[in-house]
């Protein structure tokens, strides 16, 4: 086994493989127990395999550990993680903590850890990378660093004084939203909350949207009036509508007031509708063109990297106005369409007709067939007087049909096989 020193934040997000090279996941965590004399042993890592699940690997089966990858026996507990008692997550708890040298010279923050193979060939916590405190007034100024052992530093956390999150929000900067939803979901409360206080509200809002909607509402009521509404702000309005909608009429009139005019206006609007309905699955904010919009203008906006792609598969052209509701709705222009003519065709000489958009009051079942019928990712919807109110995606009537707890691998343990490769097999304790 590699005898070299390891540091955890580097170890975040390298591959992890069997002997024969075959790829097992990628590293989330390292998790440590404290001793009382010695420093934190290393127990096993956290690792997330297919299907977005976190998995433990005792440290016992980790065979190499190197730069990007690291080389296990192949064998793996499937079973979820369940931190124990007695386990801390360096990552989730150790990055950003307070630590006081035990020489009484101060103080300093943790921004990484090193671990190292002992003799008896147990991985410790060996040197902690260390920020002190800065000595410039300069806002962009930051704090000296420095390195020590485990023996020199000790914990004194004062009651009441938040653990910084900085550090562990920097490790997570590379994630998808998905895999920043699961990787939150998997922290401890206290921890997933100092941590989503810290993310930047689009960063924080695009994991929302990939959450259950009862962690949504946990997080928003624990972050406070004013950051919930901004968070709402950043979010798509119908995965805001449906945050809105599981809380008391009371609460939710207070959040859309503290929202944008703009925003709580779209929310408003989406919240009309039942939410098996067309309307309440439908986005309202669909690129929307005129008929003498060209081809290269429709392009330009399809290129915008914020827009969703089942949105960006299609068009719409109307009458003005250009906002939803907009005019009356005149076609749909489908993005392969457009690329089989040139840049200056004008919209209106392309539009596809044949397709009849559904009203607001559709069912959820009556639009999943549409889309699967002609093959679809998104339909116009429609209020009585044909105009546009929006647009309905695959994505969304998807997350209308799959069971609530689609996004937790547990809830199929029993049914189907774990989403492991085949050179991987199940082991009956976890160390």
């Amino acid at each position: 086994m590699s005898t070299q020193r390891v540091f955890v934040a580097r170890l975040a997000g390298c591959t992890v493989f069997d002997p024969a090279g075959d790829r097992l996941g990628k590293v989330r965590d390292v998790v440590v127990i404290y001793r009382k004399n010695d420093p934190p042993r290393v127990i096993g890592l956290i690792v997330e395999i297919p299907g977005r699940r976190h998995v433990f690997v005792s440290i016992g089966r980790v065979t190499s550990i190197a730069t990007g990858q690291v080389i296990t026996t192949g064998l793996i507990n499937v079973r979820r993680f369940q931190q124990r008692g007695g386990e801390v997550r360096v990552m989730s708890e150790l990055l950003g903590r307070k630590v006081y040298f035990a020489d009484g010279s101060g103080h300093a923050v943790i921004e990484d850890v090193a671990i190292e193979r002992n003799r008896l060939g147990e991985w410790d916590i060996g040197q902690l990378f260390l920020r002190k405190p800065k000595t410039s007034a300069s806002p962009f100024a930051k704090g000296p660093t420095t390195f020590a052992n485990w023996a020199d530093v000790q914990e004194r956390q004062i009651p009441g004084e938040a653990q910084s999150a900085e550090q562990l929000v920097a490790t997570y900067s590379e994630l998808k939203p998905a895999d920043l939803a699961n990787t939150l979901l998997d922290l401890p409360d206290e921890r997933l909350i100092e941590v989503a206080e810290e993310l930047p509200d689009d960063r924080l809002a695009d994991a929302l949207e990939e959450m259950p909607e009862d962690d949504q509402v946990h997080i928003l009521e624990a972050l406070g009036d004013e950051r919930a509404a901004d968070i709402l702000d950043a979010m798509e309005p119908d995965d805001a509508a449906d945050v809105l909608a599981q809380l008391p009429e009371a609460r939710l009139e207070e959040l859309l007031d503290l929202m944008e005019p703009e925003e709580a206006e779209d929310v408003r609007a989406l919240l009309k509708y039942g939410p098996d309905t067309a309307g309440g699955l439908m986005t309202s904010e669909p690129i929307v063109l005129s008929a003498e919009a060209t081809v290269a203008e429709a392009l330009a906006l399809i290129r915008r990297h914020e827009l969703h792609p089942a949105l960006a598969a299609a068009v719409f052209v109307t009458l003005p106005p250009f906002e939803t509701p907009t005019g009356r709705l005149l076609g749909t222009v489908h993005f392969q369409r457009m690329l089989r003519y040139p840049p200056h065709e004008r919209l209106g000489t392309i539009i596809d007709d044949t397709l009849d958009p559904v009203p607001a009051t559709a069912s959820a079942a009556e639009v999943a067939r549409l889309l699967a019928s002609y093959n679809l990712v998104s339909l116009p919807v429609v209020d009585p007087a044909h105009r546009l109110v929006g647009a309905v995606s695959v994505d969304d009537v998807l997350d209308y049909l799959l069971p609530e707890d689609w996004r937790s691998q547990d809830a199929e343990d029993e049914r189907t096989p774990d989403p492991v490769p085949t050179t991987t097999a199940s082991i009956p304790r976890r160390r």
